[in-house]
């Protein structure tokens, strides 16, 4: 299957999930055939230069397919439940449950594999380079970062991270959103802007400093051991390391990396800790999972009325307004 433009990219994806579509470049549900297993992927095109895709759909067996491109594109992917594999010039990569892939794609060749048995969730946003590049620029007109230049004349590239509180909160609503006939384009459009956004803070720009003086200071491989010093916070944020051990455990000295986060973050260790609980706490209340005592619990606040507290300073109301609603 060779796909010539952006939208044909994914008409071509989905007509080797063998997805009986109606439309070039339009929204539509693409319900998987009864043969191959359940569930359907829909998708949602609120503007000519954006695709958004939800997956939701069980494989009764596993399934492969290959994709040929001649054009180029981005990809910003969650996987919430589930995994698949993907086969690009000789490299495997795996998309795997609560993973943030960014994917730059240029003139490719994939082999897909997914797994059968397995509920997959996973929402997908796609938009072509000339708009991804537009996204990059500066009110000057000037990039930071360059689509050319971060693949450098390969044709696959991956930025990969936890996916972060604040994203989850964000998804949580478009899958709510997705399933309303009432739903506007427009909402949909927003809010897969506001995780392009997010992620390309966290992903490009925070990861490749612009300033010429933190970068002389901090090293690829520094960069990376502070990206990994991120990911333990947001993995053990109900009980989280103290600054000493963090820097034991990803291997950088305790003021490099105190320093380097602070560069790189915005924040120090601990205040985006802060700031990455409290989101989490907020998706909790809005989910309806928790009461006020059980979400501080989750998130590491032994005392419910500093939680509230703190809560109410971030946010402007109290956490239990959230579990009155």
């Amino acid at each position: 299957m060779i796909a010539a433009d952006f939208h044909q990219i994914y008409n071509a994806f989905f007509d080797g999930f063998q997805l009986s579509r109606r439309y070039a470049d339009r929204t539509e549900q693409l319900p998987v055939p009864r043969h191959a297993g359940e569930g359907a992927l829909r998708r949602f095109v609120p503007r000519p230069d954006l695709e958004i895709v939800i997956s939701d759909y069980t494989l009764s067996r596993n399934r492969q397919f290959q994709l040929r491109t001649d054009s180029a594109m981005v990809e910003l992917s969650f996987c919430l439940q589930g995994k698949r594999e993907l086969h690009i010039s000789g490299r495997r990569h795996e998309f795997r449950a609560n993973r943030c892939t960014l994917q730059l794609m240029d003139r490719f060749h994939a082999h897909f594999d997914f797994v059968g048995n397995q509920p997959m969730l996973a929402v997908g946003i796609g938009i072509p380079v000339v708009t991804f590049d537009r996204f990059m620029e500066d009110f000057e007109g000037k990039r930071a970062v360059d689509f050319a230049k971060l693949v450098d004349r390969s044709p696959f590239r991956l930025f990969e991270q936890a996916i972060e509180p604040a994203a989850s909160v964000i998804l949580q609503q478009m899958l709510d959103a997705s399933y309303s006939n009432g739903t506007r384009k427009i909402y949909m459009e927003s809010k897969a802007l506001e995780l392009l956004s997010l992620s390309f803070h966290t992903l490009l720009w925070d990861r490749e400093p612009d300033d010429k003086h933190i970068r002389s200071k901090l090293s690829k491989n520094d960069l990376e051991k502070i990206r990994q010093a991120q990911e333990v916070l947001l993995h053990r944020m109900d009980s989280p390391p103290s600054l000493l051990e963090l820097s034991r455990t990803v291997g950088l000295n305790d003021f490099k990396l105190k320093i380097g986060f602070k560069e790189v973050y915005g924040h120090t260790v601990f205040g985006y800790l802060r700031e990455k609980r409290l989101e989490k706490a907020l998706l909790l209340l809005q989910k309806g999972q928790v009461n006020v005592n059980q979400a501080a619990c989750v998130v590491g606040y032994s005392n419910p009325s500093h939680f509230a507290e703190v809560f109410r300073e971030k946010y402007g109301f109290n956490p239990g307004e959230l579990v009155r609603k």
